[in-house]
């Protein structure tokens, strides 16, 4: 389900299908390393698990990991995907294609945060360098990333939010809006 933590077992076993590290120490460094993923069935149908998706039909990630000077590293990729996903609203199933650029930084110092109300680096691209780099990891979470938060099945026309505690009249979009009383008050003036 999404929004759920993934099982630690169906983490683990996903890991193992599909795991891709490049250890740093022996990628050349002097041209690029190319990489291609397409994971087979059972390894997209654990990707499926660990996302909250239904089915992922198609999966792939290209593209290749480079050196990027003082030691640092980019890997530069794009996602192709098929999912289908839950409608939140009729639980129909929803296709999605998904077809993302995606780019990682690993960096050797990354810059520091200080102070309590420490600012986020404004790249967003940035990991720290480690001994490894995983495509595949790579692959999953720009893949989680790009998923619909709230997909939707075509059929199904956009609703009204509205709520309110047992035996108390509903609060719905259109209370909320605090000009809405001026602009009947305008129309009969």
């Amino acid at each position: 389900m999404p929004g759920t933590a993934p099982d630690p077992a169906t983490e683990r076993a996903m890991t193992r299908q599909i795991a891709h590290p490049l250890r740093v120490a022996d990628l050349p460094g002097d041209r690029p390393t190319r990489f291609a993923l397409a994971p087979d069935a059972a390894a997209r149908a654990a990707i499926a698990d660990f996302i909250g998706a239904e089915k992922l039909r198609k999966l792939r990630f290209e593209g290749e990991l480079r050196p990027a000077g003082d030691g640092d590293w980019e890997l530069e990729a794009m996602l192709g995907a098929t999912v289908v996903q839950p409608c939140v609203v009729s639980l129909a199933p929803v296709t999605t294609r998904i077809d993302e650029k995606v780019r990682r930084r690993y960096v050797r110092e990354m810059p520091e945060l200080k102070g309590e109300e420490a600012e986020m680096p404004e790249d967003e691209t940035l990991d720290p360098l480690g001994e490894v780099i995983d495509p595949a990891a790579v692959m999953v979470e720009a893949l989680a990333l790009a998923l619909p938060p709230f997909p939707r099945a075509d059929d199904v026309p956009p609703g009204e939010a509205a709520a309110a505690p047992p035996g108390a009249e509903p609060l719905r979009d259109e209370d909320l809006r605090p000009f809405a009383g001026l602009r009947d008050k305008l129309k009969g003036d």
